[in-house]
């Protein structure tokens, strides 16, 4: 029997979802072959080191998303601060599905020991609080000041979905995405 076909974009989507809904421990390979439709065989072919290769895969791609939804949308020249704030925040919003989805970088935060993924984990925070740093500098905030914010920005969204998924209400995600919005706005 030929193995099954399954576009990247899906693939990575099926076991982002588990992963985010379960954690690295809680994930088992069957949960993950299931949300990509891949048969177990054909996901231990695609990935050899199993989850921690899968998990890597995952953060890799969270990272490269943050870059290129976060970053280079708050530090693109030429463009109001506030829409690209706008921009920033809607891209947040979709990534959480409204915040609907759990934090991917809070599910393999958890209960993981590898050590790899601390290092990614910590690259994405990274990447996010230097992006949301650089809004805040051009928005007329000092350094610390700016950092202070950025920080802020990720502790409010990250612990909303926390609070929106523990309490089932969604609400406490939009209400973050509107604090994070007041931080560089308002001042």
């Amino acid at each position: 029997m030929r193995p099954q076909k399954i576009d990247d974009t899906r693939l990575i989507e099926g076991l982002m979802s588990v992963l985010q809904s379960k954690g690295f421990e809680g994930a088992s390979l069957n949960d993950l072959a299931k949300a990509t439709g891949l048969q177990k065989a054909s996901l231990y072919h695609r990935f050899p080191g199993g989850k921690n290769e899968i998990a890597i895969m995952v953060l890799g791609f969270v990272n490269t998303w943050i870059k290129d939804h976060i970053y280079q949308v708050l530090t693109e020249t030429g463009v109001a601060p506030i829409i690209k704030l706008q921009r920033a925040i809607q891209h947040i919003r979709q990534l959480y599905q409204n915040g609907e989805k759990s934090c991917i970088l809070n599910a393999l935060s958890l209960d993981s020991g590898l050590v790899v993924l601390g290092n990614e984990i910590s690259k994405a925070m990274q990447l996010w609080i230097d992006a949301f740093t650089a809004l805040g500098v051009e928005q007329g905030f000092t350094l610390a000041q700016a950092r202070t914010k950025a920080k802020q920005s990720l502790i409010q969204v990250q612990g909303s979905l926390v609070l929106s998924k523990g309490l089932g209400d969604p609400g406490y995600f939009h209400k973050a995405l509107g604090d994070v919005k007041s931080l560089f706005v308002n001042g």
